[in-house]
């Protein structure tokens, strides 16, 4: 009996609407992150991107557990010298809450070649208007719960 061994052309993409409403943001992106890799599926493979589009709505109501609002902080560096920039997780979110949750999700998805492949398909949306739901009328939408 041979191994099977997944192709390109076997993979099928779902599309998965998510709302971030009062959900906890570390618990939120492993999810998307395993929707990003493809882990749900039986055929799943680790050089290919087997994964699927998620869209996620509501971003900026998301929440954190914890001292976190006020103590985590978010780092960026300029490249010059003295170009160090802070920001605390409710600036952060006050700023671009699609952000925080990109960063949650970039941070948990494996760092190869395929990452950047994979974060195109995650679309992040503060509240709950997207410009998604026109286009995907007719195919099946999965949405994740609590």
């Amino acid at each position: 009996m041979k191994t099977y061994s997944t192709k390109a052309e076997d993979i099928k993409r779902q599309w998965y609407l998510i709302d971030a409403q009062r959900q906890i943001l570390g618990r939120l992106s492993t999810k998307i992150a395993k929707l990003l890799l493809g882990k749900n599926k039986p055929y799943f493979t680790g050089h290919l991107d087997c994964g699927d589009w998620v869209v996620v709505i509501n971003a900026g109501k998301v929440r954190v557990t914890g001292k976190k609002r006020k103590q985590k902080i978010y780092y960026r560096h300029s490249g010059y010298p003295g170009g160090l920039k802070a920001l605390t997780f409710e600036k952060m979110m006050q700023k671009d809450p699609r952000k925080v949750v990109n960063h949650a999700v970039s941070g948990m998805l494996p760092k190869n070649k395929l990452k950047k492949q994979r974060m195109r398909r995650l679309r992040v949306f503060k509240d709950d208007k997207h410009s998604y739901g026109d286009k995907f009328k007719n195919k099946k939408i999965a949405t994740l719960k609590r």
